[in-house]
């Protein structure tokens, strides 16, 4: 009975582990095997070996792209991370009036990517973007600026319109988080005085130490992978003030058609996200799974 029982999880399993392999790690070697290749995409291919790989590491744009994109997984992480969490700790509660706020907290979770970057380059085109007639109208001109056309504001507006648009959805990764911390620990603590401070430090975040890896290794490696916000917005631009590095393989294999470099890329970006979850997963014991809730 055991025997066929676990010939038929093996046989459940097919459908899953062949849609890994035609559509996760399929792609992924065409994309390994075109990086050895010089190819637009109409002419016969040539085998180049490793130029493509030589070219990543020497071009000054795709450099450029990699600390753009470095810079933008450490700034998201900075602003979503405290903002996510006390938003999920407060509405964690089960106060009415918080649960109203929580549906204007999660308006950015209903809209699709596209949706909200076109609706963001009409609020701050410079002409007749409603947040500088807003700024005119409060009697502040000065503060009015081109937040897209502007080469030194583009980067640090898109790093805002990324963090309004992905906050809601880390917020309920820590409210769930917190909604499973045993109300026990919080009514220990008031008996023994200890202030909503005291137990922020000493009891909700060390036991939400797991949702914020989890978080984390979202923010990261979706920053590896963000792509259709800014390219609906400012396409990388002004020049390459906003061109991070998926953008910078979608522009160089598509409009460039130099596919051979773009596979490189992609290579690169999927080896990235994978390492970098690796190594946070070691990093903090995550993959252990240890008790949060020992002694209890």
């Amino acid at each position: 009975m055991s025997q066929r029982f676990g010939w038929m999880l093996a046989l459940m399993l097919v459908p899953a582990v062949g849609f890994f392999f035609i559509f996760a790690l399929g792609p992924m070697v065409a994309a390994g095997y075109i990086s050895v290749l010089k190819w637009d995409g109409l002419t016969p291919a040539t085998y180049v070996g490793l130029a493509n790989w030589r070219e990543l590491f020497s071009d000054s744009v795709t450099g450029h792209a990699i600390i753009l994109t470095i810079e933008m997984m450490v700034i998201s992480w900075l602003i979503q991370t405290p903002i996510s969490m006390l938003l999920g700790i407060f509405i964690a509660g089960h106060q009415r009036y918080r649960e109203v706020l929580s549906v204007f907290y999660f308006l950015p979770l209903l809209f699709s990517t596209v949706a909200i970057g076109l609706t963001w380059d009409y609020l701050l085109n410079p002409n007749f973007g409603l947040l500088n007639a807003l700024l005119d109208k409060a009697g502040l001109p000065g503060l009015a600026k081109n937040w897209l056309g502007d080469p030194s504001l583009a980067f640090t507006t898109m790093m805002f319109l990324l963090a309004w648009q992905y906050i809601p959805f880390h917020s309920l990764l820590y409210q769930a988080g917190t909604r499973q911390i045993p109300t026990v620990f919080y009514d220990a603590a008031r008996v023994d005085g200890a202030g909503r401070l005291s137990q922020f430090f000493q009891i909700t975040l060390p036991q939400l130490r797991y949702t914020i890896v989890t978080s984390t290794i979202l923010i990261l490696t979706g920053s590896l992978t963000t792509f259709d916000l800014i390219f609906v917005t400012t396409g990388g631009g002004p020049g390459y003030a906003t061109r991070i590095l998926p953008l910078q393989m979608y522009i160089t294999a598509f409009p460039d058609t130099h596919f051979g470099y773009g596979s490189a890329l992609a290579v690169l970006l999927a080896l990235s996200g994978v390492g970098l979850s690796i190594f946070l997963l070691k990093v903090t014991g995550f993959s252990r799974m240890e008790s949060q809730m020992e002694g209890m």
